[in-house]
């Protein structure tokens, strides 16, 4: 008998459904280890399965459905409380595990990591990574990135104004960082200078960038690391739950609103989402600036199955976000005092859609996790109705891991990738080729755990085709078109070492690998966002990194921290520079010259290196004085001269206190002072040097019980002073957008205050 794919699918439904193992259960006590009383409300996660519960009035919890046989971690957290962490190994269908948890005055580092290879705790795994939690993303942000680089040290962005935002890790940013959402990699359109990620930012739980090379994992473009966003875990089976939140800004009116419920009945599992955002123009100490508005609205959903053959959840999202810019002139005004909501010309239209079908199946005494994915990331650039520039990019991906059974220490996973993109020019304007681009990878990892140590390695094969599309405009040839095609090979290897439980050193080598962007091999066009005329190369090569990285975390009750360092060479570099004098002018549909600046990309050998650092005080329970400092050293060593859009060094100092106030619970209050120093290392040859700034940020909140209803409210205050300043990755700085006019620039945003609220829902216990 033959059979087609279809059948094949079906009988593996089937499979699953009818012939898969008996089902376990986790359940047991969460309990204070000195007083042996029960802890109500204590955080119980086995994020490996995307499940959570919370412990009830005698500290009880349960987990049902789950599959018998696997090694899963739990994760317990409780506010005052240290967090704990426990392997359990299922071999029967029923397990009991009781948990005592000890009083802290911090809140501890240990945590477990999912965006690795293989899930475990953070002290375990090799790589640098930082875990942000829901309350620490609540704030003065004005997008998820912009709340990320406000957290994370090694971590900061490229702005242009107040509503876009691109991630910038160790001083890599655009195709060298990965946005992993719903386990599917977001695909837009990275490569631009003026494109952020599409992701709703009051979506994430909890997010972890992952910093340095992530290559072996996520292939291509994950060079300078990953930023994996997770969503709430499913709750435990009979419950409905949720949370509401809105949010003021008084600097720029942003009001931000997002409402989401969960569900889970008998495994059949859902979770729905909406969230609007809305900014007129913001203001810097020296006026509004003119047209910086933004509204994004969004919607999400997931429908799954929880059971003890594993998950599946079908993900789908819609983000519309608009943004205004504002197209002057030199010596145009740049501020005015508007506070209209209404964008006007210039400005983006840009959708993203995206269905994502996560899987998990206990396939004998290992597991299989499939990812399948489909994204439509559509880009309008208004300069009037009709759209001048119009991306349209669709995208399907597939990423498949075996996890095999671990056996005397060892775990070893293999897996596949592959992705297709098709993009298409729909509008009148035209910057990069349509082009179409298949990406395939092939991967093997194995860890091995003895002791207090851990070792791990792991090798990847990665091919990448792009074709490049011919077009005639006007019977001139406004795109050659292109092939080509890139692979290599790329490798890793990871240690760790536990001294103690005060001090934990990791350590990282291997090379990663990144194709060129399609916008790097073809453009050629007026980039209005950026006020320049890119010219792609064709020729480019595929960059090659080789890179390493050391870290020790060290600290007990009183002092914390950790020192990390790095450095990563990059051979073929790939950048867009300019030349005085190289100019071109463009005359448009009503016969108006304009002249730009010429970018031509080009490669060139880079070495990036630095270190991060923290150490935090605690004299007292209630007492804690955190700081962070971050620095990037980068060189273009074929001319010898520092590389450009470069972060500066930044230390990060907060006093945050926490005393005990009758009918409040979890009240804080924040005061910090955020130090940048002066960026001078520049490529002078198009980039001009930013100056030192400081600015004074406070905060304070609470939890109020109204009844048995939880309330979070709280308030944040950023740049309190109002100052004046250009941050360095500013693209609205001066010497930023035009080389031709180095006074052009727009300041930062200035005072703001926050006003949000919280309510976490419990519909159905």
């Amino acid at each position: 008998m033959k059979l087609n794919f279809k059948d094949g699918i079906l009988m593996l439904v089937c499979y699953f459904l009818l012939f898969s193992a008996t089902a376990a259960t986790i359940s047991g006590r969460v309990t204070d280890s000195k007083t042996n009383q029960p802890i109500a409300g204590a955080t119980i996660s086995l994020l490996q399965l995307r499940s959570s519960t919370s412990s009830d009035q005698q500290g009880h919890y349960a987990f049902k459905s789950l599959p018998s046989s696997g090694r899963y971690l739990v994760e317990v957290r409780f506010i005052g409380y240290q967090s704990l962490i426990k392997t359990i190994e299922l071999t029967s269908e029923d397990v009991t595990v009781d948990f005592a948890l000890n009083e802290s005055i911090i809140e501890t580092n240990e945590v477990v990591v999912t965006g690795t290879l293989v899930t475990s705790q953070s002290r375990r795994n090799s790589t640098s990574v930082s875990v942000i939690s829901k309350d620490e993303l609540q704030g003065g942000a004005t997008n998820l990135i912009d709340a990320l680089a406000r957290q994370v040290p090694g971590l900061s962005q490229i702005t242009t104004g107040q509503g876009i935002s691109k991630p910038v890790i160790r001083g890599l940013g655009y195709n060298r960082v990965v946005t992993v959402n719903d386990g599917v990699k977001q695909m837009g359109q990275q490569w631009g200078d003026e494109h952020g990620i599409e992701i709703d930012q009051n979506q994430p739980d909890r997010v972890e960038v992952l910093r340095g090379a992530a290559s072996l994992m996520y292939g291509s473009d994950a060079i300078g690391g990953v930023i994996n966003i997770l969503e709430p875990s499913v709750p435990t089976a009979g419950q409905i739950k949720g949370e509401l939140l809105s949010s003021y800004s008084t600097n720029n009116g942003l009001t931000n609103n997002s409402l989401m419920l969960t569900g889970n009945e008998n495994g059949f599992v859902w979770r729905g989402r909406g969230s609007y955002q809305n900014a007129h123009a913001y203001n810097t100490p020296a006026g509004r600036y003119i047209n910086s508005g933004f509204n994004n609205t969004s919607f999400s959903g997931m429908l799954g199955l929880n059971k003890q053959w594993g998950y599946s959840h079908l993900n789908f999202s819609y983000l519309k976000n608009n943004i205004g810019f504002y197209d002057a002139e030199p010596g145009d005004p740049l501020y005015n005092e508007s506070k209209s909501r209404t964008l006007d010309f210039p400005k983006q239209d840009i959708r993203h859609y995206k269905l994502a079908l996560n899987n998990n199946f206990v396939i004998g005494s290992g597991n299989l996790k499939l990812d399948l994915g489909y994204q439509k990331n559509q880009r309008r650039e208004l300069e009037e109705a009709t759209p001048s520039l119009f991306f349209d990019l669709n995208t399907y991906s597939l990423d498949a891991k075996y996890y095999l059974a671990e056996r005397n220490g060892w775990q070893h996973v293999v897996g596949l990738s592959a992705s297709q993109e098709h993009s298409i020019n729909k509008g009148v304007e035209f910057l990069i080729p349509a082009y179409d681009q298949i990406e395939l990878g092939a991967f093997g990892y194995a860890k091995k755990s003895w002791g207090e140590n851990t070792f791990n390695m792991g090798l990847r094969y990665d091919f990448v085709r792009t074709k490049g599309k011919q077009l005639f405009v006007d019977d001139e040839e406004q795109f050659p078109g292109f092939k080509n095609k890139f692979s290599n090979i790329s490798g890793a290897l990871g240690y760790t070492h536990s001294f103690s439980e005060d001090f934990n050193f990791k350590a990282n080598a291997g090379s990663a690998f990144r194709a060129p962007n399609p916008a790097e091999l073809g453009s050629n066009g007026v980039h209005e966002g950026t006020y320049r005329y890119e010219i792609g190369n064709e020729n480019l090569k595929a960059e090659r990194s080789f890179q390493a990285d050391a870290t020790l975390e060290f600290g007990h009750s009183i002092v914390t921290g950790s020192i990390g360092i790095y450095e990563n060479y990059i051979h073929n570099f790939i950048y867009a520079s300019a030349k005085k004098g190289d100019t071109k002018t463009v005359v448009d549909e009503d016969n108006n010259e304009q002249t730009y600046d010429v970018y031509r990309y080009g490669q060139v050998n880079a070495n990036l290196f630095g270190f991060e650092g923290s150490l935090n005080f605690h004299p007292l329970n209630w007492v804690h004085l955190d700081n962070t400092f971050t620095y990037t050293h980068a060189q273009n060593k074929t001319f010898d001269r520092p590389l450009a859009l470069i972060p500066a060094g930044v230390l990060h100092n907060t006093l945050r206190l926490e005393p005990k106030i009758n009918g409040l619970h979890a009240f804080y209050v924040s005061v910090g002072l955020d130090n940048y120093f002066k960026q001078n290392r520049i490529d002078e040859t198009f980039e001009t040097a930013a100056d030192s700034y400081s600015l004074i940020n406070a905060g304070i909140g609470a939890t109020l019980h109204l009844g048995k209803q939880q309330v979070k409210v709280y308030a944040t205050a950023s740049n309190l002073t109002n100052k004046r300043y250009y941050d360095a990755l500013s693209r609205l700085r001066p010497g930023r957008l035009s080389q031709e006019d180095p006074a052009y620039g727009v300041y930062n945003m200035g005072r703001n205050i926050t006003f949000g609220v919280y309510l976490p829902l419990t519909i159905k216990k």
